[in-house]
């Protein structure tokens, strides 16, 4: 363990500290295809008794009409983080028929691409925002991978941390909220260095359905006649098959501090890109993107975590970042587990705390400059494709290391980290949750990935007909256990709420839809899109 992190660590470990540092918050936001009957794409609507998608705070949609988006407020405990993520999907259940949500993190067998639908946010100017945006990228991508799903962490510190674990070398007057934005900027990078370690341990998507490909090329081998594979990949949603794209292939942001990081992403949004440029804004009276940008809006940008902040309403995210400064952090990479009903557990939740502690306490030297750290991509893409390969070398500070002593050598530091988070909150959960990861480490049969390829070997089912199976065992769980009572009375009035809302909005809104793309592409927009 570094002289640094032991230090903070002991910095950390005192009654008052602790209470700080046991006021954290985290979030989910999971996402999950509605599937028909047989496990097919739904065509369906967004089901009304589920609210509006524009307005309702905890259910809406992201890409796809089908693909919903379930989002828990911030807590400070797991256990009721996890069980309000299990009360929204109960909800969901009883609102949905006899459709299922596909609880993998690749699609069901998709129909073609043209029939894939787009979601449809109402006729409001913001909501047209929101449908125009994803018209454009499936220009950009494609239908198909627009219909990826993953967990969405999201995680924040209290204000008061970050004062009781100095950084040398900070000027002395350096504002509240810089430190604040750099030290978390500091995470990140870190969690760029380590995060290779999650996909191994956490990775569950080493196949998918011939489907997803759409005819494109590609280089995965094939597990039956309709399933695709690779014999030792741990998240082929995170690997390269997903949204390749040149315009974003050459866009790095650079996460040594925000201001460089905004600033690239400002450049991105404001810089056409001539492949968007041949599709144009507007082809036969409709809008097709919102622009022809290398990004349409920042959050097109795709990385496996982004700094956040919460935006106030007619405020881009760039703006709020750069007035107010980082507020928490958006963990992007998790694939959905699929013998879990809620595709993630409290043992998961926990060790993501630890190892995003460790991320925040350890050294996080700058990257080289030129921006982002190519030996982190590369380890990255290497265990998403290949982490379970038989003495697999990742590249630290330019040396082979083999992926086993490296993820062990992680997993002691963050054991520290979890420790302290024991004591913070009288408990030995944290210390639990890495018992399993080092099982992982040691037998890589243990993995979610490998557990996934032997479960469809062994049943002898396609990627569809399992991966369905699972779901429908999953829905059967939830519709046995019914939203009642005050709870189900709660998410109805959330529903109708929503309704009212997006109603409102249609009905008071003034100006026209290129009118108000302008503005909000000025940032003076009367809401925000994601």
């Amino acid at each position: 363990m570094s002289d640094l992190l032991d230090s903070r660590l002991a910095l950390l470990d005192q009654p008052a500290h602790r209470e700080v540092l046991g006021r954290r918050l985290h979030g989910i936001e999971k996402e999950s295809l509605r599937v028909d009957g047989e496990g097919r794409l739904a065509l369906t609507p967004h089901p009304a008794g589920l609210g509006a998608a524009l307005t309702h705070s905890s259910i809406t949609t992201d890409y796809s009409e089908a693909l919903l988006e379930l989002i828990t407020a911030p807590h400070t405990g797991h256990e009721p983080l996890l069980e309000e993520l299990r009360d929204i999907h109960r909800f969901v259940y009883g609102e949905i028929g006899s459709e299922v949500l596909w609880n993998q993190s690749m699609p069901c067998g998709l129909p073609p691409e043209k029939d894939i639908p787009i979601a449809w946010f109402g006729s409001s100017n913001i909501g047209m925002l929101k449908h125009v945006y994803r018209r454009g990228l499936a220009y950009r991508y494609g239908k198909a991978m627009q219909c990826i799903a993953g967990i969405h962490y999201n995680f924040s510190f209290d204000e008061a941390f970050w004062p009781l674990v100095p950084e040398a070398g900070e000027p002395p007057d350096m504002s509240r909220q810089d430190r604040q934005s750099a030290r978390y900027v500091a995470l990140i990078r870190n969690f760029n260095r380590y995060s290779w370690l999650l996909m191994y341990l956490f990775g569950a998507s080493p196949a998918l359905s011939e489907d997803f490909l759409q005819g494109r090329p590609h280089e995965l081998e094939r597990l039956d006649e309709r399933t695709l594979y690779l014999p030792y990949a741990t998240s082929l949603r995170m690997s390269d098959l997903g949204y390749q794209n040149k315009a974003q292939a050459g866009l790095k942001p650079c996460y040594n501090d925000l201001p460089t990081y905004l600033a690239r992403l400002y450049e991105a949004v404001s810089t056409p890109w001539p492949e968007y440029e041949k599709f144009g804004t507007i082809r036969d009276g409709e809008w097709v993107q919102l622009n022809t940008n290398i990004l349409q809006i920042e959050n097109e940008y795709y990385s496996s975590i982004r700094p956040k902040r919460v935006a106030r309403t007619g405020e881009r995210p760039l703006r709020a970042l750069a007035e107010r400064g980082v507020q928490y952090v958006e963990v992007r990479c998790m694939d959905i587990d699929p013998f879990l009903p809620v595709g993630i557990d409290e043992t998961t939740s926990r060790f993501l705390d630890a190892f995003l502690l460790y991320c925040a306490l350890e050294d996080s030297p700058l990257f080289p400059e030129g921006g982002h750290c190519s030996r982190s991509a590369n380890n990255f893409l290497t265990v998403v494709k290949r982490g379970r390969e038989p003495g697999l070398q990742l590249n630290r500070d330019g040396k082979p290391i083999a992926l086993k002593t490296w993820a062990m050598e992680l997993l002691d530091r963050i054991t520290a980290c979890a420790a302290l988070l024991d004591r913070v909150h009288g408990e030995t959960g944290y210390s639990a949750s890495i018992a399993p990861q080092r099982a992982k480490v040691e037998a890589p049969e243990l993995t979610p990935s490998a557990r996934v390829l032997e479960a469809l070997r062994s049943s002898g089912m396609t990627f569809q007909a399992f991966m369905f199976e699972l779901s429908r065992r999953h829905a059967e769980y939830f519709r046995g256990n019914p939203c009642s009572g005050e709870l189900l009375a709660k998410f109805r009035r959330l529903a109708e709420q929503s309704h009212a809302e997006q109603q409102a909005l249609e009905r008071e809104q003034t100006g026209d839809f290129a009118e108000f793309v302008a503005a909000y592409q000025a940032g003076l927009s009367l809401g925000t899109v994601d």
